[in-house]
């Protein structure tokens, strides 16, 4: 007998669910794109096993606990203290072009869920779960994942990634569980591991080639992964927000909604997989006027004075910054009231009189004036314990029975609506009064004590109001570095500060993670100064420039500082990134790895882009290998030219091969593909950067 089918399917993969006169639809496919027609119910296909219930209990999408299912669970909810088990038996399939919606209810509960899948622009399905209270007394709600999915029975090794401040985004290379994998965020923040997403790798899978699920949540709070192997020998994947012991409680009709979470299946390695994530996380950006227009060129204060400002010294730092060809200058921490360190002053956003007797106006005009946009740093979310608003207001902290400080400041309780209102009026006047276009938005500790979803929630809202007041303002989202960088808060901001390193051998695997779910220009790359404030490394202007060049590219240091040589040298780059920045930004990114320890990325599109070839550690073989560029099998002749050698050439005894001496040479794609792109040598820390064509 034939399945009752509601499937959507991509250029690469489908989604295919087995519908029933009752309860959830059964998951039957999700991965490699296949056509489904004829298939037989999958009743037809097991058989009864060994000390089971008589009763057989598949993957559903929300299987039913109380019958028989003991994986993970889709839902987990309390009435009147006791745990429910709801069976959803009424089930309504909704099949449309690029979506299933599914609704559910369990009657005797009194409970409703719909779960939609929808193909979202570039072949991600997006994945929403939202549970109703439909009965009469109240429901706590512990867990309601945004996605419980099938895994590849191929499924062979989990990516996920860890960090710490200045340390963001260690990529994990793990092999699938005999049990559970976990990774579990409890900072009420997205942390320093970066976006709350993993990627698993069917056998044979890489950065080019195999086929690879990659799944994120769109959320910015704790959240909850985990990979489980049944006794079945199936693997099931769940994702959602780690809810606090209750902290979401539903009235009689009211709803709770799960982050939604972006799933891509790609057949074409992990760049497939990035592609798809990119494209999602490209729909959900706002930006003003509608597009996103030439990410403009940053210089932002921080390390360039930390918190020794004078109206003089900024305003020399801005004419500095203009001389060298920035289009943006952010005056970063310490331009308010009390703010000599980070032990004061959060909280009370208003010019201090001592830096700044006449107030910022004069120094944005004067910033503008030079042809500059003017950008400030802001800090809403927090309040020093030394501020005229915590002394009025010492109950607007998080509550808790202790006020751990972290860099000296306290969390403001962003779910109570008073709290929003003063933080909107703050920064609501100093737009008005301002010609601020960009801010600066920062959250520079975890939440201790943690104020749950509902903190996430009240960030988004404060966010949203401002951006409706002030469409034309764009905002980073910064905390402490690359804290929070997430396709939550992508909706409401245009870019994110990747991490306080600058140094460009540690930014190397940092932005390479970042890439990973989230797109090239909305990740802050500066050029820092040498010896990096992080690390104490020192590198060459030309690879610390190279490392930056594929984000949106900027500057932290002081210019006034540089030779003469060097100061020419920032210039020259900053030129060199406005001539190829069109490449850089919005388009597609392919991240491989070569011999003898090299990475390199592509960014731009099919028909044209640049490739950056990157050494950090120094060359172990006499000659470097050629490099093979898998995504080019099917492409044309390939015009390559070299552009530059960023860090110094060649090393001892090497220097640049005759063939790069006379300009452009031609190859054919399979070529490039599968013998690889002769290399000229390239020392410890530098990089080759070619301007590649394709013919059409």
């Amino acid at each position: 007998m034939s399945a009752s089918l509601a499937s959507i399917h991509s250029e690469q993969a489908s989604l295919v669910l087995e519908c029933r006169a009752t309860g959830a639809p059964l998951w039957r496919h999700l991965g490699a794109r296949v056509d489904p027609a004829g298939l037989a119910a999958l009743a037809d296909t097991r058989t009864a096993a060994s000390f089971s219930l008589d009763g057989d209990v598949p993957l559903a999408t929300v299987p039913p606990a109380g019958l028989g299912w003991f994986g993970p669970a889709a839902v987990a909810l309390r009435r009147a203290g006791r745990a429910l088990m709801p069976v959803f038996g009424a089930a309504a399939v909704e099949q449309h072009e690029g979506a299933i919606i599914v609704r559910l209810a369990d009657v005797a509960e009194g409970l409703a869920l719909e779960q939609r899948f929808t193909l979202a622009p570039g072949g991600a399905i997006l994945c929403d779960a939202v549970l109703t209270n439909a009965g009469t007394q109240a429901v706590g709600v512990d867990w309601l994942a945004s996605a419980l999915l099938p895994l590849s029975s191929a499924s062979d090794r989990i990516v996920s990634w860890r960090g710490r401040h200045n340390a963001e985004l260690v990529e994990v290379v793990e092999p699938m569980p005999q049990q559970v994998w976990q990774r579990e965020g409890r900072r009420g923040l997205t942390g320093h591991g970066g976006a709350p997403g993993l990627v698993v790798l069917e056998a044979g899978a890489d950065h080019a080639q195999g086929t690879v699920l990659a799944l994120q949540l769109a959320w910015s709070g704790d959240a909850r992964l985990s990979v489980e192997r049944d006794d079945e020998g199936a693997w099931v994947l769940s994702a959602g927000a780690a809810l606090l012991p209750g902290e979401v409680t539903l009235e009689p009709g009211e709803s709770y909604a799960a982050p939604q979470a972006i799933l891509a299946l790609s057949t074409q390695g992990r760049n497939g997989a990035m592609a798809q994530h990119h494209a999602a996380v490209r729909a959900r950006l706002s930006w003003p006027g509608g597009a996103m227009r030439p990410r403009p060129v940053h210089l932002n204060s921080w390390e360039a004075c930390y918190f020794d400002h004078d109206a003089d010294r900024i305003a020399a730092l801005a004419e500095a910054a203009a001389g060298v060809g920035i289009e943006r200058f952010i005056l970063d921490d310490g331009w308010f009231r009390a703010r000599n360190d980070d032990t004061a002053g959060l909280g009370d956003w208003t010019a201090d009189p001592v830096k700044y007797p006449d107030g910022l106006r004069p120094l944005a005009d004067r910033v503008v004036a030079m042809g500059m946009e003017f950008g400030l740093w802001v800090e809403p979310e927090m309040v020093n314990p030394d501020s005229d608003l915590y002394r009025a207001h010492p109950d607007w902290a998080l509550p808790g029975r202790e006020h751990p400080t972290a860099r000296g400041q306290l969390v403001l309780d962003l779910r109570r609506a008073e709290v929003r209102d003063y933080l909107f009026g703050a920064l609501d006047a100093l737009l008005r009064d301002l010609p601020i276009s960009y801010l600066k938005w920062d959250h520079n500790r975890d939440l201790a004590p943690a104020g749950g979803a509902a903190q996430v929630a009240g960030t988004y809202a404060l966010l949203a109001r401002l951006r409706a007041a002030h469409p034309a303002v764009e905002i980073e989202s910064c905390a402490g570095g690359g804290g929070r960088s997430d396709a939550g808060i992508a909706a409401y901001t245009h870019r994110f500060w990747t991490s306080d390193n600058i140094d460009a051998v540690s930014r190397v695997q940092i932005q390479r993670g970042f890439l990973a779910f989230l797109p090239p220009e909305v990740m802050g790359s500066h050029i820092g100064a040498s010896p990096a404030h992080a690390t104490g490394r020192g590198q060459a202007m030309g690879f610390r420039a190279a490392v930056a060049m594929p984000g949106h590219f900027g500057v932290e240091l002081d210019p006034r500082a540089l030779s003469d040589a060097d100061l020419a040298e920032l210039a020259g780059w900053i030129a060199f990134h406005k001539e190829w920045r069109g490449l850089l930004h919005g388009g597609s990114v392919w991240l491989g790895e070569g011999a003898d320890g090299l990475v390199w990325q592509a960014q731009g599109s099919d028909d044209e882009f640049l490739l950056f070839a990157l050494r950090s550690a120094p060359a172990q073989d006499r000659r470097p290998q050629p490099l093979r560029l898998p995504f080019l099998a099917e492409a044309g002749a390939c015009q390559v030219e070299l552009l530059r050698i960023a860090g110094g050439e060649g090393g001892h005894a090497a220097h640049r091969p005759a063939l790069w001496d006379g300009g452009a040479q031609t190859f054919s794609g399979s070529w490039l593909a599968h013998a690889g792109l002769p290399l000229p040598p390239l020392k410890a820390e530098s990089a080759a950067i070619f301007h590649v064509q394709v013919a059409s």
